[in-house]
This record gives structure tokens, sequence and C-alpha cells, in this order.
């Protein structure tokens, strides 16, 4: 009899671990619908992401210059190698409207193989895996 332990962690079934801290989820949010649109559309064009998906407006609530401030802003959620985060990086804080935009980046600790292999591939900056 096969434990449901030993059928999800078999090879292809379930999210496999990823090695070490290889893939990265980076958040940032921006200010309107346009410019979320052009930060995930850049950061995907330059081949700084593999894919990024904009959350509908969210209500912020933030201390700033010592004020505490709300504000409507759209969240983007850009997947990446740890290889490509400084490239990634630079291009928010330079395509970015803010002074200090939100960049935090998390680790990919498990996900689908093939998914994780589709991302590789498209944040390379040769556009060929392995290049």
């Amino acid at each position: 009899m096969v434990s449901d332990f030993d059928r999800d962690h078999a090879p292809g079934h379930g999210p496999a671990p990823v090695p070490g801290d290889r893939f990265l989820a980076v958040l940032t949010t921006t200010d309107s619908e346009a410019a979320a649109q052009s930060l995930a559309r850049g950061a995907v064009e330059a081949r700084l992401a593999a894919c990024a998906q904009i959350s509908s407006p969210i209500a912020s609530v933030y201390r700033w210059e010592g004020r505490v401030e709300t504000a409507r802003e759209w969240q983007v959620l850009l997947k990446t190698t740890a290889a490509r985060y400084e490239a990634l990086a630079a291009h928010i804080r330079t395509a970015h409207g803010y002074d200090t935009p939100e960049i935090i980046a998390t680790p990919i600790t498990h996900g689908d193989e093939e998914y994780l292999a589709w991302v590789a591939a498209e944040v390379e900056p040769s556009g060929e895996p392995g290049a």
C-alpha cells in the first residue's frame, strides 16, 4: 500500500522542493493600474521576470515622513530567479514612480518542476535556456 506522503512526494506529484533560493516571488505596489501594467510588462519584456500578476486595488496603510497615510494601490507579484533579482530590483527602482518603492523578494521553496523550469527559461537574458 502506498501512503499519502509517498504518493504526494513521488516524482511528478505535487510541488517538488526547490534547491536553495533559486526562485523568487518579488512583490511591489504602485499607485495606478496603468503603472502596475507598465512595471509588469517592462519586467517580462526585459526577461527580468517570467510573469507577473496584478491584484485589484488594495488599501495600504503606512507611515511616511512622520504621518500615517492611507492609499489605494495595485500589487504586482513577479516570478524570477535569484540570479535575475538584482536586475529586476534595479528595473523596478528605475521604472517606479515612488521615491522608495516596495521591493520584497520571498524564496519559492516548493513548486511544480515544469513551471519552475519555464520560469528559468523565460528569464534567461539570451532567451535560450542554459545560455
